[in-house]
């Protein structure tokens, strides 16, 4: 049977249809390179389409440069501008090809057509190779002379471009001062506009080490240059208006009739079509009224139409940028804007970023007089469908009220998104109640009312949690529930993954206990036993202080933990009012849409004269990140993995940072003069006695039910004496481990502040050391640690290994003891236990 005929694909114009198709392109070139017959021009455009477009995918097509170079013998434009396009690419990263086009394009400089010359020339510039700079001198010298517009201003930009490959030939060529005066003198706008872009940037690098280039700079925002483009203004387009305006925005006039004299010429620039240019002037009016109060405040009167104007027209995309400096401009001077509030309503094709930024703006402009039409709106939002837009709705009637207006109303909206039954509002109404009850605690009877009746099983978001638990702590007295829900809410603890909503639940559960002790005693001990297991160190600490604090006296702790009650008068805001001068500084750049100066976003070379120094560019408001949760399970790793040294582990991080950059102090066990004094450190109070302490410690932990084992006294410990200089190699304790049998395996407690003290990883071999037990080896993360201990009789030879595995978690602790000397092992064990009981309390 005959094979099937293979199908007759026609190749794509974009993509190769074998490896040889490069190699045919260069064959068909290299014909076609000196043909002058009819047609050859045609061939050629196909031809370097489709070299063209492999370029543009990614294919290497460099081995057809030298036919590339050949083909360019033409006097046809396109082909020019696509072989142009070629060689800019290849050349710039192969300097040796870039020699191979200098002569061609020297010849296209000059060539009868300005088209060709002003893209030879724009191609010839373009390459910034080094080496070929000589190369640039003569065809910009001619460009900047050339009677054709289109190439001066080619060769206007051409210099810039040279500056950046060799400064030393740009200033050696004295191109600058060419470039000033076509500025002056040229007749065409676009070729001035490029000669002074040229300039500033020349002038600005170069004024660091040149008295004369500074000189040079400040000339060009002297009086006469300044008018001259003021008069010139009309002929330029909108981008080379934009760099007039940008220029004269730096101009400090003498007086003030000057001032007006300016702004009465740029009036007509306000009506122009292009956002930009309005901006761009609106910049200019701004900066230089500053010093006068009265024109300054007319001036925002004036700016405030257009800048409405240009936000109703164009697309989102530009609206927001022209509304982003208008919230500016809000944000500094509200009142002026407040009547015109409506021009801010959200419409409902507008994109979510378009509608925020509007929102924000409504809550800037609200006063006494516009106050209830605005919340009106924006309770409308609270339905929408948009879950985000509608928890920025809720947060921005938020904000209406804690500025003081129509707080009544306010909140009874608020309460009434409460009974919307939506997660989302319901989240984001409670913890706005938290923050208008810090500021109106006179309306905490209606809140709660509200606020008792929602479940805490409905609620989810760790900040909505949070905000709850702090209303259930801080309105104990008046929530009737509130001890019992505490209590449900710290059965949950190891389900809760939120640090914040366990730092909330434990204060809230102190102060509702500082008030209703019998009814929260139970949920207090819970929660300071969970607290002192938790594996986050901040969560850890408030709990271990709580802890000190009530056991060194409880009126003492109602004090700082439960103080009277002070309204908040002011919120603290993210932005200082120094970081908003700066934005406005630069006003008509990226700095207002990003809401934050530019040497926040850029690099350090072109973060320009209001740079901040390093610290204060370094600060960043962020958020916390969530928290990693570990679940607590028995470790099962090979002993010999966990054997590592104890000396090799003493410059490494403690287990309880959870990995975090923060490390905990120190807390060393084994150097704590008595029992009473390390309970204590936490708290700068005067420290009682070791007896009333003990007995403190005793009283509250049977009041709050933590139920701790007491260290056996020192009468009832077996007669059983340890070498305090035993010591033993990691291969040889390895070796007897494996040879000896268990004797002694067992579950024990540890207190929870002995866990806590493991925040240092050294401070339990220390202390054991002190008892004559020494560590071989630890390894383990939160919530399990794994040691290995030996120990030594005094009066023989006989050895004890143990492994210890500590949960932080649970707070027990598993037991593994292999003994020598069998009958002694029981012993060893009590030993054992009293030690690491004492670790708690030292």
């Amino acid at each position: 049977m005959a094979p099937p005929a293979q199908s007759q694909r026609s190749p794509s114009p974009s993509q190769p249809s074998g490896k040889g198709e490069v190699s045919d392109l260069k064959m068909q070139l290299r014909q076609l390179a000196g043909s002058r017959a009819p047609g050859t021009d045609d061939t050629k455009r196909e031809l370097f389409k489709k070299v063209i477009s492999y370029m543009t995918i990614g294919i290497d097509v460099s081995s057809v440069f030298s036919e590339m170079v050949m083909c360019s013998a033409t006097s046809d434009i396109v082909l020019k501008k696509m072989c142009y396009l070629y060689v800019g690419n290849y050349a710039k990263h192969n300097p040796d090809l870039a020699l191979l086009t200098i002569n061609f394009l020297q010849r296209d400089c000059k060539d009868e057509d300005p088209m060709i010359r002003g893209l030879a020339l724009r191609s010839l510039c373009s390459l910034g190779v080094a080496n070929l700079v000589e190369y640039l001198v003569g065809p910009l010298g001619n460009g900047l002379k050339d009677g054709n517009s289109y190439v001066r201003m080619v060769a206007a930009v051409g210099v810039l471009k040279l500056y950046h490959i060799s400064a030393s030939t740009c200033m050696d060529a004295d191109f600058p001062a060419l470039l000033k005066h076509l500025m002056l003198k040229d007749k065409d706008p676009q070729v001035v506009a490029n000669c002074l872009t040229s300039l500033q940037e020349i002038w600005s690098l170069e004024a660091s080490t040149s008295e004369e280039a500074a000189r040079e700079r400040e000339a060009l925002i002297s009086k006469p240059v300044v008018y001259y483009f003021l008069n010139r203004i009309k002929e330029f387009n909108e981008w080379a208006q934009c760099i007039v305006l940008e220029l004269v925005s730096k101009y400090v006039p003498t007086d003030s009739d000057e001032i007006f004299d300016i702004m009465n010429l740029l009036e007509d620039r306000l009506q122009h079509a292009n956002g930009a240019v309005v901006l761009a002037t609106i910049k200019v009016f701004l900066h230089m009224t500053l010093s006068m109060t009265d024109v300054h405040q007319q001036v925002y009167e004036r700016i405030k139409a257009p800048l409405l104007t240009l936000v109703s027209s164009g697309s989102p995309e530009q609206s927001y940028a022209v509304l982003s400096h208008l919230h500016l401009l809000v944000m500094r001077a509200p009142f002026i804007f407040s009547s015109d509030y409506k021009h801010f309503y959200c419409q409902y094709n507008e994109p979510f970023y378009v509608k925020k930024l509007k929102l924000e703006m409504l809550t800037a402009v609200a006063n006494e007089s516009n106050t209830y039409e605005i919340v009106t709106e924006l309770c409308e939002y609270v339905a929408n469908v948009d879950i985000p837009m509608a928890r920025e709705s809720i947060r921005a009637v938020g904000k209406i009220a804690l500025q003081q207006y129509d707080v009544n109303a306010i909140v009874d909206r608020l309460l009434q998104f409460l009974e919307m039954e939506k997660e989302h509002v319901t989240a984001e109404t409670l913890v706005l109640v938290k923050d208008l009850l810090r500021k109106y605690p006179q309306w905490s009877h209606d809140c709660i009312a509200v606020v008792g009746n929602i479940s805490s099983k409905n609620v989810q978001e760790p900040k909505a949690k949070a905000a709850l638990i702090w209303m259930l702590g801080e309105y104990a007295q008046d929530m009737q529930d509130s001890p019992y829900i505490l209590e449900s809410l710290i059965e949950n603890w190891e389900e809760e993954h939120s640090a914040e909503v366990r730092l909330h639940l434990l204060t809230a559960v102190m102060k509702c206990f500082l008030r209703r002790p019998p009814e929260t005693q139970k949920a207090l001990g819970a929660a300071l036993a969970a607290g002192l297991a938790d594996f986050h160190q901040d969560v850890r600490d408030r709990a271990l202080f709580y802890y000190r604090l009530l056991q060194y006296d409880v009126s003492v702790a109602e004090r700082i933990v439960n103080p009277p009650k002070q309204a908040v008068s002011v919120f603290a805001d993210t932005q200082s009012s120094e970081i908003k001068d700066r934005i406005f500084d630069e006003f008509n750049s990226l700095s207002v849409v990003y809401q934050k100066p530019s040497y926040m976003f850029t690099d350090k070379e072109h973060r320009g004269p209001f740079a901040f120094s390093e610290e204060l560019g370094n600060l960043s408001i962020g958020t916390e990140p969530a928290d990693d949760v570990v679940a607590a399970q028995r470790v099962e790793a090979n002993d010999k993995d966990l054997l590592l040294s104890t000396s090799e582990k003493e410059e490494s991080q403690g287990y309880g940072n959870n990995g975090s950059a923060y490390n905990a102090p120190s807390y060393n066990a084994s150097t704590t003069t008595g029992a009473s004094s390390g309970q204590l450190d936490l708290v700068s109070l005067d420290q009682p006695s070791a007896v009333h302490t003990t007995t403190a410690s005793t009283a509250i932990d049977e009041l709050l039910g933590l139920g701790m084992p007491a260290a056996p006294s020192a009468a009832d410990l077996p007669a059983l004496l340890l070498n305090a200089k035993a010591a033993i190699d990691p291969s040889a304790f390895q070796q007897k481990w494996r040879q000896l049998p268990v004797s002694v395996s067992q579950e024990i407690s540890i207190d929870p502040r002995g866990v806590a003290a493991m925040t240092n990883p050294q401070a339990l071999p220390q202390h054991m050391q002190g008892h004559s037990i020494h560590c071989i080896a630890s390894g383990g993360q939160a919530p399990n640690f794994k040691f290995f201990f030996f120990a030594q009789k005094a009066d023989d030879s006989s050895a004890y290994l143990v492994e210890c595995i500590i949960n932080s978690s649970s707070c027990k602790v598993q037991l593994k003891i292999k003994a020598d000397d069998q009958s002694s092992s029981q012993a060893f064990s009590e030993l054992f236990q009293s030690a690491l009981s004492k670790f708690s309390l030292a």
